[in-house]
């Protein structure tokens, strides 16, 4: 099996299809326009640059598209780059598909389904269990397909469905530790916290915001949601509230987009919740990435930090 683009090292030459996952045009120093293209497949993404862009080559190579390229990997900065040498679209004869460029969770949308299914299930308080029952099921499709975000952490298929089954079963062994928790109460906060991605984002492939992803965002979008769920269902009573205030305030703070603080106890630990099921995925993408005894690259999200990787890991 042929070595995904983040498996090879600095010098190796590199022939192979590749996912353009974005295409921005900029213009160099001698004025001329070049294309940053981020590439992808199944390992992860690499940038490359094309120089002397054409109108031609601004639709042969934009996002989206299958590219055949011949090039070599260089540091630059501290961070890999692929050198291009050729690059040429993929044609219907060359056998490639898009989903095998696409990274995708590592367990079936059928598997994850069912155990939301089950946790929705164990939920006792009747108006919680029907709002939380009612959004997932409008909008399971895109939940099961879209990334949690557009970079950083869980940025490939199915991602969002992926991060809220780990925040599941953190949230299950957390109230098994402390039962003065509300299962109800935090089991639909981790279903509900981040639904609203799949309006605020395009879809699974080269994913951006959409126009009310940027206006408004996911938090908002999805607060506004379950007063639309409660009304439609008629329902009407404290546990809409604070089924908003969750979504409200799981970002924790308000420099870190949260509307609201966490105000109950239920909300606190949806935050953190969140926050390490986010950053474990950061940091295992970023360490499978490296080899025992050597650092990461920098981790943007993670306060610019790079982490090591012990040379006695298994």
């Amino acid at each position: 099996m042929s070595k995904g683009i983040l498996q090879h090292d600095v010098g190796e030459q590199v022939e192979k299809f590749l996912l353009i996952k974005s295409s921005v045009k900029g213009t160099a120093s001698n004025g001329k326009p070049f294309l940053t293209l981020i590439l992808q497949d199944q390992s992860g993404e690499i940038e490359a640059k094309l120089w002397d862009a054409s109108e031609a080559d601004e639709k042969n190579y934009s996002a989206e598209k299958i590219v055949k390229v011949l090039g070599d990997i260089q540091n630059y900065r501290g961070r890999n780059q692929l050198r291009l040498r050729q690059i040429r679209p993929a044609t219907p004869t060359d056998g490639v598909n898009l989903s095998d460029f696409l990274l995708t969770a590592p367990v079936s949308k059928e598997e994850m389904l069912s155990k939301i299914t089950q946790y929705i299930f164990e939920m006792k308080n009747p108006n919680i269990q029907r709002i939380t029952r009612h959004l997932l099921k409008k909008y399971q499709d895109d939940f099961l397909e879209f990334p949690a975000a557009t970079k950083n952490h869980h940025e490939f298929v199915s991602g969002l469905a992926y991060h809220v089954v780990s925040m599941l079963d953190l949230a299950k062994a957390i109230a098994g530790l402390y039962p003065s928790l509300d299962k109800d109460l935090l089991y639909a906060g981790v279903l509900l916290h981040d639904l609203g991605k799949v309006t605020e984002l395009s879809g699974p492939i080269s994913t951006t915001y959409t126009v009310e992803g940027n206006l408004l965002g996911h938090i908002n979008i999805m607060a506004s949601e379950i007063v639309h769920a409660a009304n439609e269902l008629g329902i009407s009573g404290e546990e809409v509230v604070i089924l908003q205030h969750l979504v409200l305030s799981h970002h924790g703070k308000a420099e870190w987009g949260s509307p609201k603080p966490p105000l109950i106890k239920e909300a606190e630990i949806l935050h953190y919740i969140d926050n390490i099921d986010a950053k474990m995925n950061m940091l295992d993408r970023a360490l499978e990435r490296v080899k025992p005894g050597e650092f990461t690259d920098r981790v943007f999200a993670l306060d610019n930090r790079a982490f090591y990787k012990p040379t006695f890991h298994n």
